[in-house]
């Protein structure tokens, strides 16, 4: 049986610097649609990963300065990201607060667990075996992941296992992430209007 979340899960947060531009609005339950536009091809490709596996329904818009490189823009869309999902999980009240995902793709396995415990904590395990995917550096996965845990104040364990192509890689730790997410963020109807803490609070 599943339920509904009582009010609509949905954000839209705006973020502009000297930097960037970046503008995000989603829906936590919504069907996975996503309109993108960060001005990085793989970026996207990601970003569209998050939104179909999470069933998250994502529209980004970003400028930023890519004329230096992609980090700026990256770095900020993680953080924006990060603030919109903390507005639209609000209070927390119903949702598994846990989720983890492991993703194969071809000889790539990545696992992800997250924890939606109001502390801001990243371990991410990735040897990545090339330093550039197309016109996307690789270490800028964990640039993305880092603004994200910061702002939506989740701690967030990422692991590649196995991988030997950096495009398979990337993809199975952006796949296993979304998995996490949407289970962590589903509504569990055993515990409705409750926290999953023994704290009371999260």
């Amino acid at each position: 049986m599943t339920t509904s979340p009582p009010t609509a899960r949905t954000a839209e947060v705006s973020r502009k610097t000297a930097e960037t531009r970046i503008t995000v609005k989603l829906n936590l339950d919504g069907t996975g649609v996503s309109h993108l536009a960060t001005g990085i091809g793989f970026f996207d490709h990601m970003l569209d990963q998050i939104a179909r596996h999470g069933l998250i329904d994502l529209d980004i818009q970003a400028a930023g300065d890519l004329h230096i490189d992609g980090h700026h823009t990256v770095e900020d869309v993680g953080i924006t990201f990060g603030q919109a999902v903390y507005k639209a999980v609000g209070d927390k009240k119903g949702i598994r607060r846990y989720g983890h995902a492991y993703v194969p793709l071809d000889e790539a396995l990545s696992r992800v667990v997250i924890d939606f415990s109001g502390r801001p904590g990243l371990v991410m395990n990735v040897p990545f075996k090339s330093g550039m995917i197309g016109t996307f550096d690789s270490q800028l996965a964990h640039e993305f992941f880092q603004g994200f845990v910061n702002h939506a104040f989740v701690t967030l364990h990422i692991d590649n296992l196995k991988g030997e192509n950096a495009h398979h890689q990337a993809e199975t730790v952006f796949k296993a992430f979304a998995r996490a997410l949407r289970f962590a963020l589903e509504i569990d109807p055993r515990a409705a209007g409750t926290i999953a803490s023994t704290k009371g609070s999260l």
